[in-house]
């Protein structure tokens, strides 16, 4: 199951090895500096930006790389859980992507409020 993870200065998507042969991804690394911000979505669809891109998706799994007007996120959600969503900025050097998707069936709000501690921004947002 794929997880976020704090890495010195870096945010961390880790992927487990089945996600890896979806995605075509190891993991995604992004700069804490290029976060803009990051809540737990308790509805799993919303974070669904676009049509896909590559990777997979079908019902009740979206897992890689969706094109949207504003840019391209990087997903990996699955029906019925909650995601914690990253948004980074949109001209960050070290982010090729404009948002950081993934399920959990526990997300770990310890994790957001570190980041948004990180970054200056001490409530933890839940919708």
């Amino acid at each position: 199951m794929a997880r976020l993870v704090v890495d010195a200065d870096d945010l961390v998507l880790r992927l487990s090895w089945r996600e890896r042969l979806l995605t075509r991804h190891r993991e995604v690394r992004v700069a804490l500096a290029d976060v803009r911000d990051v809540w737990i979505e308790p509805d799993w669809w919303r974070a669904l930006r676009g049509g896909s891109r590559g990777g997979v998706c079908r019902p009740g799994l979206c897992a890689g790389e969706r094109a949207h007007p504003r840019g391209t996120d990087f997903v990996v959600v699955r029906a019925g859980e909650t995601a914690v969503v990253v948004d980074l900025w949109p001209s960050a050097s070290s982010a090729p992507y404009a948002r950081l998707a993934v399920t959990a069936p526990e997300p770990d709000p310890e994790l957001v409020r570190t980041v948004r501690e990180r970054l200056g921004r001490e409530r933890v947002r839940s919708v």
